[in-house]
């Protein structure tokens, strides 16, 4: 069947489809490269026309026009289930404001009603031959979101890999009720900063723990990617990857075949992710990839998943943690940073599997803007700084 008849008919400019946008509504842009560019740019347009516009995102990898439009909040509020560093200065200036959950939650809180969506705005891959769109780098709670949404708007991008998904990866065009089309190239991530002293030092305190066919989920940041080169350059073999978040740390175990997926105890042959994001170097990697699929989050970040691997090694970062055992990782002091993201799903998981463990990182100091050093190992939580991860949770901290 051609869907090009219904392709054109649905077509219009971005101006054209945020008009179907009303006061009151509720706008989902999904999660991270995802972000419809042209259609956030449009919608900023309506700032002082419309009233009461609740937008929602999570991690924000460019500026957004809602926001950047609408300084004094007239039109819209802008809404994060997870922080970029772009998203923290918002909501360091009270632009923006996060809403906490676990990740392995996202998608049952649409499904509950927690979560309400009247216009639904994704970027998408070019639709293929059969009328789908499919969703590339975000897979998620994207299919919960549009199962809830009144109104759903795509927007085609060509530099939006096509990945396969586990489930929910894609949507036909006949679900769609608007098409806008897009020529930007979605946002990448710079290649990681060089590793400091401190990322090499805790990257070499995991690296003992870690042995042949053990199923891997890496945080982000310098010391994931220097772990990465780490594990790279030694002779572990067979290993797996299971994450909630992709991120240019595993580019390298998957080209120098480290990671090949073939001893996981579920998903055998398989790379299993929920969102992405990185160089366009990664995102071409993916491109058509049967070797990695999508799947939401509320499948990767299952502990009751997490656990049916064998040998599953969690690491992540934290902020800070206090003589307790308890664990900061979204906020210093009342300071908001980043989210819940999914640390304790994969603590808790990792505990239950056989053979697994969790490893949660961090620098045992600070220092501040005038070149002070702060200990960001506390005798105890005061200063309003939330517990991510609780101390029965926390078996291994690395500094």
């Amino acid at each position: 069947m051609d869907y090009t008849k219904e392709y054109q008919q649905k077509l219009m400019t971005a101006a054209e489809a945020v008009k179907l946008v009303k006061d009151g509504d509720w706008v989902d842009y999904s999660q991270t490269c995802t972000f419809p560019i042209e259609l956030d740019n449009a919608l900023g347009d309506r700032a002082g026309e419309l009233k009461d516009v609740k937008v929602r995102h999570a991690i924000s990898m460019r500026p957004v026009q809602v926001v950047e439009k609408d300084p004094n909040q007239e039109s819209f509020t802008y809404n994060l289930w997870h922080c970029s560093g772009l998203d923290r200065k918002y909501v360091d200036q009270g632009r923006a404001y996060y809403e906490p959950m676990l990740f392995r939650h996202c998608g049952p809180y649409y499904q509950k009603g927690y979560a309400e969506v009247d216009v639904a705005m994704i970027t998408v891959a070019p639709m293929d031959r059969f009328g789908n769109f499919n969703f590339g780098l975000t897979n998620c709670a994207q299919q919960d979101m549009l199962d809830k949404a009144k109104i759903i708007i795509v927007e085609v991008n060509e530099s939006m890999p096509v990945i396969f998904g586990k489930t929910n990866d894609h949507i036909h065009i006949s679900q769609v009720d608007a098409i806008v089309e897009c020529s930007q190239p979605i946002a990448v991530t710079p290649p990681s900063a060089p590793a400091t002293p401190e990322d090499i030092a805790i990257a070499n305190f995991i690296f003992p723990y870690l042995e042949d066919e053990i199923t891997l989920q890496l945080g982000i940041g310098g010391m994931p990617d220097t772990l990465g080169n780490l594990i790279a350059e030694s002779d572990l073999k067979d290993l797996g990857m299971h994450t909630e978040l992709m991120s240019n740390a595993y580019l390298k175990l998957y080209e120098t075949g480290k990671i090949n997926d073939r001893k996981k105890a579920i998903d055998r042959g398989k790379g299993i992710f929920g969102i992405c994001n990185g160089t366009r170097e990664l995102y071409d990697f993916l491109h058509m990839n049967s070797n990695v699929l999508s799947a939401p989050m509320s499948y990767i970040n299952d502990p009751a998943v997490i656990k049916q691997h064998n040998k599953f090694v969690s690491i992540n970062s934290c902020i800070n943690m206090d003589l307790y055992g308890q664990i900061g990782s979204e906020s210093s002091g009342t300071r908001h940073i980043s989210g819940t993201g999914g640390q304790l799903d994969f603590a808790t998981g990792a505990f239950e599997c056989p053979g697994g463990k969790s490893f949660l990182t961090m620098k045992s100091f600070r220092k501040d803007k005038q070149g002070n050093l702060h200990s960001n190992i506390l005798p105890k939580f005061t200063d309003g700084s939330i517990i991510t991860t609780p101390r029965t949770s926390a078996p291994f901290m690395v500094t």
